[in-house]
């Protein structure tokens, strides 16, 4: 059975939830920590220079950093929600184009542990791991193909033993084979 060309829409955006969070935190954590080393470098950069400027109809000189702080502050901060906010976006965009791939991938691994041996996989045109799923469909194939052969070599053997008149033994003990093969295996 080939690998099906179905179009797969999002439906749900966090699929490996506990991944996806981290994911995002990670990235979050960067850009602030991103802000907070902008803030201090402009702080330390602008230390030793004096900027002067009017304050209630007064002329005040002070050193430029501690001047342009309280506006470098709010800058910031809004930048850093803004960000924040676009980031969040985006790395649950990336996140779950790593986690959706990754949640077929084990549901098709767990449909072949049950003995599904038809299962395929396919992803979406842009995910990034559509090697994967094409390893995952060869691999699932030849399964399936070496199992059909099994199954037909039980069923010549089973064959054989009836028309050789063997043992009922035998004959039951192939019996009982070829019945576990048929419960365990869906080819």
């Amino acid at each position: 059975m080939a690998a099906s060309n179905k179009t797969y829409k999002r439906r749900q955006y966090f699929i490996k939830g506990g991944f996806q969070y981290q994911f995002i935190v990670k990235f979050c954590l960067l850009v602030l920590l991103g802000a907070f080393i902008s803030t201090v470098l402009l702080f330390l950069f602008s230390q030793n220079t004096l900027t002067s400027s009017f304050e209630n109809s007064k002329l005040v000189v002070k050193t430029t950093a501690l001047s342009i702080l309280p506006v470098v502050l709010y800058t910031n901060l809004i930048t850093l929600f803004l960000i924040t906010l676009a980031t969040i976006g985006v790395t649950l965009f990336v996140s779950h184009k790593i986690a959706g791939p990754m949640f077929r991938l084990e549901a098709g691994m767990q449909a072949i542990q049950s003995g599904d041996l038809t299962q395929r996989i396919s992803f979406r045109k842009k995910d990034q791991v559509e090697v994967m799923a094409e390893n995952f469909n060869k691999m699932a194939l030849e399964l399936h193909t070496q199992m059909k052969i099994f199954r037909s070599d039980l069923q010549d053997l089973q064959e054989v033993a009836k028309q050789e008149n063997s043992s009922q033994n035998m004959q039951a003990q192939i019996e009982n084979l070829t019945n576990q093969f048929e419960n365990k295996f869906k080819l």
